[in-house]
């Protein structure tokens, strides 16, 4: 059987079949296509099912051999992520953090991916996307947006992502609160002289509640990695989950993938936090009346199950004044997110030219006055 995810120490390539050539994946296309004859591989269907497991059956088995494999990553000392590098290769820049390092190969049993998205989106569309990103920028440096024109920045990355499915039966305390509205009088000053007025004041009648409410979740979607700001590649959402494909080492051919750094049981920590307003918002309906309050809660989880996903991402990373700043693009969408540089010298220039602006009107104002 063929491993599920490539180790760096003996990586896979894929050879034409009419020439022999190394190829690389193709976005969008289920072929790898070669850059020298032109040959089209196509990708064998897989038909295996994608299948939940179960989270705490996989927790009681962490050492078992056929749910965990044996790879070989590179360690980025800056930022802390963990990647593949493409074959052969033992020096590189890190893609998270543009950071220099030499491969020193370190060893670890990881859960099996069990399913992927391809990338769809072309380096160049891709591309186009950043540099039109990067234009929508206002106030940014103009060195940023030469940058944008720097393609070989751009890499190709499968981040790993958890997702969850539980049943949660939440028992609770609380209070449902009823409006009601009261008439009450108040002093005004009206031509200088005290008026009295009245008028209508919300009150709130507080009662007791309590109650247990069920909620069901399904593919709550958790990055796995640490290296990329989680607010951005949470912004990346919605992925077309439906289009999972089963694992297939074609698809990362020509492509770097991150080992997970937020392993099972912490992801599901982050899920169980993600799940949390939707029982909130349970709660509150349980409750009824105009406004409520949660005063205690206590939520079981049960058939919780899980998936291991790569999802593919075109990321870009570069040091501007000794800040590392990082940009995400969907491959699939071609949605981009990222944190950017201010230009204090643009927004200076910006601000004084409100304020002359503002001046001249004031004057003219006056003037015409």
């Amino acid at each position: 059987m063929e491993p599920p995810f490539p180790s760096s120490a003996a990586p896979r390539t894929f050879p034409c079949r009419q020439c022999g050539a190394s190829l690389a994946y193709q976005p969008g296309t289920e072929l790898l296509k070669c850059p020298y004859c032109g040959y089209e591989n196509h990708i064998e269907a897989r038909q295996d099912p994608i299948e939940e497991r179960d989270f705490r059956a996989v927790l009681a088995e962490q050492e078992a051999r056929e749910d965990h494999i044996e790879v070989l990553t590179v360690h980025c000392e800056q930022c802390g992520a963990e990647t593949t590098l493409d074959p052969n290769v033992t020096a590189d820049t890190c893609p998270f953090c543009d950071t220099p390092f030499v491969q020193t190969a370190v060893s670890q049993r990881i859960v099996k991916p069990q399913a992927l998205l391809p990338f769809r989106v072309t380096r160049e569309e891709a591309q186009a996307a950043f540099r039109k990103w990067i234009r929508g920028l206002w106030f940014a440096p103009n060195d940023v947006k030469r940058y944008a024109r720097r393609e070989e920045r751009l890499a190709g990355m499968y981040i790993p992502h958890w997702t969850y499915d539980a049943v949660t039966t939440t028992a609770y305390t609380g209070q449902r609160g009823e409006y009601y509205y009261v008439s009450e009088t108040y002093t005004a000053i009206e031509n200088g002289k005290p008026v009295t007025r009245r008028r209508q004041v919300r009150k709130t009648r507080w009662y007791p509640a309590s109650g247990v409410v069920h909620n069901r979740f399904d593919d709550v979607l958790v990055c796995a990695s640490n290296s990329l700001p989680r607010k951005y590649i949470t912004a990346l959402e919605p992925w077309d989950l439906e289009a999972l494909t089963p694992y297939d080492d074609a698809y990362l051919s020509g492509f770097r993938a991150e080992s997970y750094s937020v392993d099972l049981e912490m992801g599901f920590g982050i899920a169980a936090s993600r799940m949390e307003p939707v029982i909130d918002a349970t709660i509150r309906q349980d409750i009824g009346g105009d406004t409520q309050r949660i005063l205690s809660k206590r939520t079981r989880y049960d058939d919780i199950t899980f998936k291991h996903l790569l999802l593919p991402v075109w990321i870009s990373a570069y040091r501007y004044r000794d800040r590392v700043y990082r940009f995400m693009i969907n491959a699939r969408t071609g949605e981009v997110q990222g944190e950017r540089p201010w230009s204090w010298v643009k927004i200076t220039l910006a601000v004084l030219a409100g304020l002359i602006v503002a001046a001249v009107v004031a004057y003219l104002y006056s003037q015409s006055r």
